[in-house]
């Protein structure tokens, strides 16, 4: 077998709304037995957000903290907060996930940009709860801020607490961010960095600019472990496999995309794990486990 590839499941985020298909996970009970879920079918990380009980993205630390204890009594794996939060969210707001849980990995946004996700509005026919449409077309004007300052602070609060940072790399300019963060010794080395593609407002989701990614992350930043998190399922599935080629690490899950086939929603995120390692196999590469993935990403165990 060749080098084993290390699986992140996203489980559930702030780019989608319960509308849009009946599967994605709300409370803390279904987000955790859909994670426990994709650990079983192949996943070493889940990648979490929380809800409200109508589906709003939150960062109410109750719910992070029942999520949490759920998925870590249920699973080995790595459990990954977000501090990506939801729209409008501040920096302490997002940031706060950290002290309060000090989990193994916690995702770190490398810069700021436009964030839109009002088409997904123009795509959908009916609504389950008021506050979707409003939430998805107020995007037309928002800017996910990730400062300078921003960026500081959050460098300030994983190293205090000993969080392995997912370096979410959404457009070029956001590699040279963590380029100075090197220079000025607020990373260390080697990182670990997500290339999040196909969020309208950032780089697009083809495989010409994953290869631009990939050659300039290995220009600038040295030794350092990688990762695609592709939006849609073309976009997912098609990033993916050219990563698992490249050497790279992979995500799939229902935050990013929802459907197992063009005109298919899936029905768990287990789902798309059991396609990725699918396809990873085929490839030669094993899906890693929990602990092979803490030793390839240099995250301590919790």
């Amino acid at each position: 077998m060749g080098q084993p590839v290390v699986i992140s499941a996203a489980i559930t985020g702030a780019m989608t709304v319960p509308s849009q298909s009946p599967h994605i996970p709300v409370t803390p009970e279904e987000i955790a037995r859909s994670a426990i879920e994709a650990a079983e079918a192949g996943a070493a990380i889940v990648h979490i957000h929380v809800r409200e009980d109508d589906g709003r993205p939150s960062a109410r630390p109750e719910l992070f903290e029942e999520t949490y204890e759920l998925i870590r009594n249920g699973c080995d794996a790595i459990v990954q907060t977000t501090t990506g939060g939801g729209v409008g969210m501040t920096i302490q707001e997002r940031a706060r996930v950290v002290p309060l849980l000090q989990p193994e990995m916690a995702t770190f946004n490398m810069g700021s940009f436009n964030f839109g996700i009002f088409p997904v509005a123009e795509r959908t026919e009916s609504w389950q709860h008021n506050w979707e449409q409003e939430y998805l077309d107020s995007t037309r004007g928002y800017v996910f801020t990730n400062t300078f300052a921003d960026i500081t602070y959050m460098c300030d609060v994983m190293r205090e607490h000993g969080v392995k940072p997912e370096l979410e790399v959404y457009d070029v300019g956001h590699i040279y961010n963590v380029l100075h963060c090197l220079e000025k010794g607020l990373l260390k080395p080697p990182v670990h960095v997500q290339f999040v593609m196909g969020v309208l407002g950032a780089i697009g989701p083809r495989p010409e600019e994953l290869m631009h990614f990939h050659q300039r992350a290995k220009e600038l930043l040295g030794e350092h472990t990688w990762s695609v998190a592709g939006i849609g399922y073309r976009g997912q599935f098609h990033l993916a496999t050219l990563s698992l080629i490249l050497g790279g690490q992979v995500r799939v899950g229902l935050e990013d995309n929802l459907r197992l086939a063009p005109g298919q929603l899936a029905p768990t995120n287990a789902s798309l794990v059991q396609k990725i390692a699918r396809i990873a196999r085929e490839l030669d590469r094993e899906p890693a486990s929990p602990d092979q993935a803490r030793e390839i990403l240099g995250v301590r165990a919790a």
